[in-house]
């Protein structure tokens, strides 16, 4: 038998106490559950005796777990994710592992027509960036901040308008590049895999990311 209720205040158009049935059970399994509308009283009468509306006495209310803290970091291009761009097929992520090497060694520095992830020079676009983000973090610098002080920077920096955009995205808390997983290395992309292809292409080797790290986590 499984009956709630939700506490005041969290929705407050919701009955006071429901009941729960499923339609499956199996060993330590339930499933396809439905609720339904279920009064004190008859709580009361199901039971067979007085039911506590509240937490009880003695109830302490627990600490909230703490909040992630947004924060950018730089890293190095070779702890991220194989990235597998879509749409563009001058961003395929198909090619030979060798090619990195060979634009490490050989780099591009000038845009291309193809679209807008190959117009410009990546790699004066991330030593703004950064720069940008060293300053920054000297002076403590929220990362809810980071955008309009990078923008500035950019723009007292002599930036072209298309790194300026791409500077934006970098330090923008909706699109930066996110890389997924909390180890070393990276296992996917949450954000930003077109950007990181553009970026292996041209040969860089260093960029900004955003991570949400807990009080907890280890520094990497």
């Amino acid at each position: 038998m499984w009956i709630e209720r939700q506490l005041p205040g969290a929705f407050d158009d919701e009955p006071a106490f429901r009941l729960v049935t499923f339609e499956e059970t199996e060993p330590y399994q339930v499933h396809h559950p439905r609720w339904h509308t279920i009064s004190p009283e008859q709580i009361v009468r199901l039971v067979g005796g007085p039911v506590a509306e509240d937490r009880g006495e003695g109830y302490v209310l627990p600490e909230p777990p703490p909040e992630p803290e947004l924060r950018f970091e730089a890293i190095g291009l070779w702890r991220m994710a194989r990235p597998h761009p879509f749409r563009k097929d001058c961003l395929s992520g198909g090619r030979p592992w060798w090619r990195r090497w060979v634009n490490l060694v050989f780099p591009q520095r000038g845009g291309r027509s193809c679209c807008w992830h190959h117009r410009g020079d990546w790699h004066r676009v991330n030593q703004t960036a950064l720069a940008a983000l060293s300053r920054a973090q000297a002076e403590g610098v929220k990362a809810q901040d980071m955008a309009d002080y990078v923008h500035e920077y950019a723009v007292a920096a002599g930036a072209s308008e298309w790194e300026q955009e791409v500077l934006r995205t970098l330090y923008s808390l909706g699109d930066s590049i996110q890389p997924s997983g909390d180890g070393y290395l990276s296992k996917s992309f949450v954000n930003g895999q077109h950007r990181v292809q553009a970026m292996l292409d041209a040969g860089v080797r260093r960029t900004v990311v955003l991570r949400y790290t807990w009080p907890d986590s280890p520094a990497r």
